[in-house]
């Protein structure tokens, strides 16, 4: 009898696995906009966005299959919640995130029109096949868009500064992208396993595990890719890696999976009332954040993730039919969540103010 491996090792391994695999996707990625000719933004919101998103494509898809319709839709909805509260967090933290002008003027706004779009079309609390050919239509589009504008955004910034060809290396960058790919989705699993069996030594319940672990375990990827891509100044690709996982989480993979559902896919009505409109807030609350002075500082990342605690909080107290669960709630959507608004609303008036004022002092010098 083989002996059992320590939760602490797997875990151990699980983290050595992601960070390897961000490492070799984040320099492969890279260098794989060179070689093809498409700009790093690009990259982030299209090519490692899918990458990353393998095991949310695996885990809803699997589900939807099955029929665990809230399995399938509680791992999209919390897995954007996660991307924008912690992985931007936590990113913006390390290294306060440049946002590039094209992000804040179409893919941003394509993120938040795709999670109204999202809650207009579960209003039924069903997604069905009409509604799921309509979101992969969508984004297919989506990725086409992005295709077409990071080929002209290259071939701008070439000429600008040109770069030496590096096109022979293109085999080795798709390669150590893949490689990186290939240990973050390991990594996840190992973490997620790992983690779990700790948990359980603890006493932790399986429902708090599932809502915790397992929910965070597969946007692992993201961290890990995010948070090395700010560290090494590809911010591009930071950034980028979240917006593409969130349009692409809604409109491929729910759509994959709608189409992929026996009967469509339902929504819970705990979900419709309060995970789907804080995952709505959260990604409207990128686009005041993002467009003051271009970047999201860091004591912005550290209130995303102080919500993203608070939002932990309610789903132990909710899991655990906590009394105060509902109370909870109620302060989270009716007061925290407004004076949020409030403040953000009012750093964008000042933002534009200011780029008003600008463009008046240089009208009046011209």
């Amino acid at each position: 009898m083989r002996p059992r491996v320590p939760p602490l090792a797997i875990l151990a391994l699980g983290l050595a696995c992601l960070l390897a695999g961000a490492e070799g996707l984040v320099r492969g990625a890279a260098r794989l906009a060179r070689a093809a000719g498409i700009s790093p933004l690009v990259v982030g919101l299209v090519i490692v966005s899918i990458g990353t998103s393998a095991p949310e494509i695996a885990v809803t898809v699997g589900a939807a299959r099955t029929g665990a319709s809230d399995l399938a839709v509680g791992n999209v909805v919390g897995s954007n919640i996660f991307n924008v509260l912690f992985i931007l967090g936590l990113s913006a933290l390390v290294v306060p995130l440049v946002v590039q002008r094209r992000l804040v003027r179409v893919d941003i706004p394509i993120m938040v029109a795709a999670s109204l779009l999202l809650a207009i079309l579960a209003l039924d609390q069903r997604i069905g096949l009409f509604d799921a050919v309509l979101m992969l239509a969508l984004a297919a589009g989506y990725i086409l868009l992005n295709l077409r504008l990071g080929r002209r955004e290259a071939q701008a910034a070439d000429a600008a500064d040109p770069q030496p060809p590096v096109r022979g290396r293109l085999w080795r960058s798709a390669l150590l992208a893949l490689a990186g790919l290939a240990l973050l989705v390991l990594g996840a699993r190992l973490a997620v396993d790992g983690a779990s069996d700790l948990a359980r030594g603890f006493g932790v319940s399986e429902l708090v595990i599932g809502l915790t672990i397992v929910a965070a375990g597969t946007s692992l990827p993201e961290v890990a890719t995010s948070v090395l891509a700010a560290a090494r100044g590809e911010r591009d690709i930071a950034v980028g890696n979240v917006v593409g996982s969130n349009v692409l989480n809604i409109l491929l993979i729910l759509g994959i999976a709608g189409v992929a559902a026996p009967s469509g896919l339902v929504f819970a009505p705990g979900v419709l009332s309060f995970d789907l409109p804080v995952m709505v807030a959260a990604c409207i609350a990128v686009l005041p954040v993002a467009s003051t002075r271009q970047t999201i500082a860091r004591w912005e990342g550290a209130l995303f993730l102080g919500y993203y605690v608070a939002y932990v909080g309610y789903l132990v107290l909710d899991a655990t039919e906590h009394p105060a669960s509902d109370g909870y709630a109620a302060a989270f959507t009716y007061f925290v969540l407004p004076l949020t608004a409030l403040v953000l609303g009012a750093a964008l008036g000042r933002e534009l103010r200011r780029r008003g004022g600008r463009r008046r002092t240089a009208e009046a010098r011209a």
